[in-house]
């Protein structure tokens, strides 16, 4: 009964998409290259050349106030866009949570002035927009998270470590506005660019081969946390053998270091890249435990 309960009220859910900026895209440049999406087991974005978001909204009557910015993952490379973004916004939608899937430009095809830049650009931009518009769309706007998935939880944790409050001298209303993620969840994800576990293909996607020791250090997200840094909830696999288990736990310690509330789960199995993993219930039981912390961040229980 939950399940089909679940199901209708992702169906219901609508939803909206909209580009992040509006006139000319800030640190792009023109290549007269084309977005490309492949999907065959699941939907391939690259080469993204307008950043966007997709907004899922539940029902009023379901919704809780909460909404989450999804930022897929694929190495900085690619965004497996239904497996870890629109497939991750149904099931919020399904608890009473409003998603919002980023569809963030990469650093990899050449149309940013500055490469390294452009992801996080596009981060920080999402979660402006969707607080200007969170009266609009049924959200509280001291409720938004920020998730991500191996490299989009790296991009999540860079946001959640490399925000500012708004520009109050903008000429742009949306830019005014804080970027500050209220919570974080990070699933399997890519945290540094320092330590042995590190994600070396991630890595040289947003930074280059040789990259600048301080930029290393700037990314390498363990080692920017602080006091205002939000509260995060963690999924890791111990057989991942894609991005190991130590980049969580780095990120955990550090939150813990600050005092900072955090939740860790690591899971047995599910290697890299699970998702949802419908198939298989001992791994699916991530999304369980997050309804759970979400309805406890929801209470106000956070610092």
């Amino acid at each position: 009964m939950t399940s089909l309960l679940s199901l209708f009220v992702a169906v219901v859910a609508q939803e909206y998409r909209i580009p992040l900026y509006s006139g000319i895209i800030p640190n792009s440049k023109e290549t007269g290259a084309s977005e490309k999406v492949v999907t065959e087991d699941i939907k391939v974005v690259s080469n993204v050349q307008e950043p966007d978001i997709a907004v899922y909204l539940p029902s009023k009557k379901q919704a809780t106030g909460q909404a989450v910015i999804i930022c897929p993952g694929g190495g900085y490379w690619i965004l497996a866009y239904d497996l870890e973004g629109t497939d991750i916004a149904r099931y919020l939608n399904s608890i009473g949570v409003a998603a919002v899937v980023l569809k963030y430009r990469l650093p990899t095809y050449g149309n940013c002035e500055i490469p390294h830049k452009a992801p996080l650009m596009d981060a920080q931009r999402a979660m402006r927009l969707v607080r200007f518009n969170a009266q609009k769309w049924n959200i509280d706007p001291a409720k938004i998270g920020i998730m991500g998935f191996s490299a989009g939880g790296h991009l999540a944790s860079t946001l959640g470590t490399h925000f500012d409050f708004g520009n109050p001298a903008a000429t742009d209303s949306v830019e005014r506005i804080s970027c500050r993620p209220d919570f974080m969840i990070l699933m399997y994800p890519v945290i540094t660019f320092t330590d042995p576990s590190m994600h070396t293909g991630s890595r040289e996607a947003l930074l280059g081969k040789e990259p600048d020791k301080e930029l290393v250090k700037y990314y390498s997200n363990e080692l920017q946390v602080k006091e205002d840094t939000p509260p995060a909830f963690f999924v890791h696999a111990d057989d991942d053998k894609g991005v190991p288990v130590e980049n969580s736990l780095l990120m955990y310690r550090a939150l813990r270091e600050k005092k900072i509330p955090a939740e860790l789960h690591i899971l047995s199995e599910g290697d890299h890249g699970f998702g949802l993993e419908v198939k298989n219930n001992h791994v699916n039981s991530w999304t369980n435990s997050l309804k759970l912390w979400l309805e406890w961040i929801n209470e106000g229980k956070k610092k």
